[in-house]
């Protein structure tokens, strides 16, 4: 149960707010908890099986990351917002359009939802990022973002999870197994 829950913060993107919670074990707890409106990022995968990843610079997480195209959904539909960002950031449309689920990204104080899609069937179209966005745009092998993804250099948690959610679907439609590297030993985990 929720009690006394106030706003310290209102900002552009996200609201601040404290709150005194009854947990389910009877402790009472005052939590922070930070809203966002959620967000979309896609997987797009051309016909070469290479999927579009984006060197982007984040000044939050102190420089460049590698992403999926993605963004927040400003009042637009996961869906819409899905497909103006593949168009907006990395200049293509998708006719095939498969939800990936969603994925919650920090559940102890952040209330963002962002919705995953894999996108296939591929098509150019001008790109239009905002002027705040400072991206590259790379295409790779599958394998390879999910290798990256397995070694640290593909850290954004989002992208991780799409690329390996991806990875599954794409296996699943092609009857193989997904490449994920060495597999564990007993005990090792």
């Amino acid at each position: 149960m929720e009690q006394n829950r106030r706003r310290v913060y209102t900002g552009r993107v996200i609201t601040l707010d404290v709150a005194d919670v009854t947990l389910p074990n009877g402790h009472v707890a005052t939590l922070e908890m930070i809203g966002h409106p959620g967000g979309a990022a896609v997987v797009a995968v051309n016909h070469r099986n290479e999927v579009c990843l984006l060197r982007q610079y984040r000044h939050v997480a102190g420089g460049w990351l590698w992403e999926v195209p993605a963004g927040k959904l400003d009042g637009k539909s996961p869906d819409v917002t899905a497909r103006a960002e593949l168009a907006e950031e990395a200049g293509f449309t998708a006719r095939d359009w498969q939800s990936l689920g969603e994925v919650i990204s920090s559940p102890g104080v952040f209330g963002e939802i962002v919705h995953l899609y894999l996108a296939r069937e591929l098509t150019p179209v001008p790109p239009a990022p905002e002027a705040a966005e400072v991206i590259e745009v790379h295409w790779v092998p599958l394998a390879d973002a999910m290798a990256r993804a397995l070694s640290g250099e593909l850290v954004d948690a989002k992208s991780v999870i799409a690329l390996l959610r991806a990875a599954d679907r794409l296996a699943t439609v092609h009857n193989q197994a997904i490449p994920l590297g060495r597999t564990l030993g007993p005990g090792e985990m």
